[in-house]
């Protein structure tokens, strides 16, 4: 709450700081240069006073202030005092704060840590100026504004993600922003030369009037195509990577597009190409439509050239951030599928049935494991050669992906071996399942070698057994079934 200090000079201050003990030591150092000075704690408490009368000099100490927290109740004082002096006091360290309070009103400041008589100095110097009046803007520093906060704006769109779909839209709708833009597109060079339209938004003033680019054009794809590429801005921008603006819709020389675009209420478009960062064409572009004629400066064609290459940068990031998803997905096949079958390979099996084992002992549910391997395959490569043995290895997987469900997982244990994960399977049923495999694999053909044979063995999981145990029994009655001739199956014993 604001604390009023005793009268002792000719001036009236507010000094602002949120730490009490700092409000005291500014008391006890300035408070004979004013006549009455208020303390208030935060901004709240300083409008407060504000509110209240005039205050020759509004003082704001920005040490243990938060930027985070405390920059907007900091900005909305110093609009408030609209020109009247402000002094700021801020931490060296922390100068940010400065640009961010300068936008919203003349200030001076200095910096802290400061000396008794450097403060002195500092406060006589800021009620000396007295109030400050900014000039109004003239309407090229009026332009120049509204660009600058348009490529703030744009680059917060760009900076929320690396989505292509999803920064298009958002990079759309930061370019709405722009008064006099009722509709924003960017068309995007996809590989293989493709223009498509990759996102547009639109000030849709009339419901059932909202504009389409796609329909307008005849087509959302292969735009380096379109009739319309040497009349539309956006599409002649993007194929000859130049600048291109129709002030008229009329100067297109295509009656139907004019008639589309002022049925919009669109008056004048303008196309940026994005650079592509290298030789060659442009990455795409981006299409401005306006509800009126413009001209624009030279500062404003080069600020909009600027926020053609933050798209660029934007897209460049989207397609790092796809270019990374895919290298993971490659990385994530390579690490956990077995190159020659394409069923998991041994160590992604091992984890599976990890998993595995935690769900059924969770949810109480019976799990089999099926182990089988190919009968006298070294007889196969031997007889036939090893490319005939890679096939048969990769016809035996094949059989088994098709029999097992959709929630089993083949796994590719070693050499000749295989296993099968089965969830929800009992003893019996397991059994079942392995039967089926035997007599599928046995009737499966194989080029180059007629056909091959398989022994199985069967395990259910035990209350307490590990995955170790559990692949022990299993391989176990897999050897079992090799002794007793090959060609059938054995369940594993508790």
């Amino acid at each position: 709450m604001p604390q009023q200090a005793e009268p002792q000079g000719q001036r009236t201050g507010l000094f602002v700081n949120p730490a009490a003990p700092r409000r005291a030591q500014f008391q006890a150092e300035a408070g004979s240069r004013f006549a009455s000075l208020a303390l208030a704690d935060g901004a709240e408490a300083a409008l407060e006073v504000l509110g209240r009368g005039p205050v020759d000099l509004l003082v704001i100490d920005l040490e243990r202030f938060d930027p985070d927290l405390d920059l907007a109740g900091l900005t909305q004082l110093v609009a408030f005092r609209a020109g009247a002096p402000v002094l700021v006091l801020c931490p060296f360290s922390n100068a940010r704060w400065l640009p961010a309070l300068m936008a919203h009103g003349p200030l001076a400041y200095a910096i802290t840590p400061l000396a008794q008589d450097s403060l002195e100095a500092a406060l006589d110097e800021a009620l000396a100026a007295g109030p400050v009046q900014a000039p109004a803007p003239t309407p090229r520093e009026a332009e120049l504004a509204q660009l600058a906060a348009l490529r703030t704006r744009v680059q917060a769109a760009l900076g929320e993600g690396e989505d292509l779909a999803a920064l298009a839209e958002r990079l759309c709708e930061a370019l709405c922003t722009w008064p006099g833009v009722v509709h924003a597109a960017l068309f995007c060079v996809h590989p293989g030369g493709d223009l498509q339209l990759q996102a547009q938004h639109g000030v849709h003033r009339e419901p059932n009037r909202e504009l389409n680019l796609a329909r307008v054009l005849g087509r959302g794809e292969r735009l380096l195509q379109s009739p319309l590429r040497h009349a539309f801005p956006g599409l002649l921008a993007a194929a000859t990577n130049s600048l291109a603006l129709l002030d008229a819709p009329d100067k297109s020389g295509e009656p139907e597009l004019t008639a589309a675009l002022r049925a919009h209420g669109v008056a004048m478009v303008l196309g940026l190409p994005i650079p592509a960062g290298g030789p060659g064409g442009a990455r795409g572009s981006l299409c401005l439509l306006f509800d009126a004629p413009r001209r624009f400066s030279q500062d404003a064609l080069m600020a909009l050239e600027d926020l053609a290459a933050l798209a660029a940068v934007g897209l460049r990031l989207a397609d790092m951030g796809r270019e990374g998803e895919e290298l993971l997905a490659r990385l994530t096949h390579i690490s956990t599928v077995d190159a020659l079958t394409g069923v998991a390979n041994r160590r992604h099996g091992e984890t599976l049935l990890e998993g595995e084992i935690k769900r059924a002992r969770r949810y109480r549910l019976p799990l089999a494991l099926i182990a089988f391997d190919i009968d006298r395959f070294k007889e196969v490569n031997d007889r036939y050669g090893h490319p005939v043995g890679d096939i048969a290895l990769r016809t035996v997987a094949e059989a088994a992906q098709k029999l097992v469900r959709s929630s089993d997982i083949v796994v590719r244990s070693g050499g000749e071996d295989f296993q099968v994960i089965a969830p929800h399977t009992s003893a019996i049923d397991g059994l079942k399942m392995a039967e089926k495999l035997r007599m599928a694999i046995a009737s499966t053909v194989i080029p180059g070698c007629d056909q091959v044979t398989v022994s199985l063995g069967v395990a259910q999981l035990g209350d307490q057994e590990s995955a170790d145990s559990l692949t022990v029994r299993v391989n176990a009655a897999l050897a079992r079934a090799k002794r007793a001739g090959r060609n059938c199956v054995e369940l594993a014993m508790q």
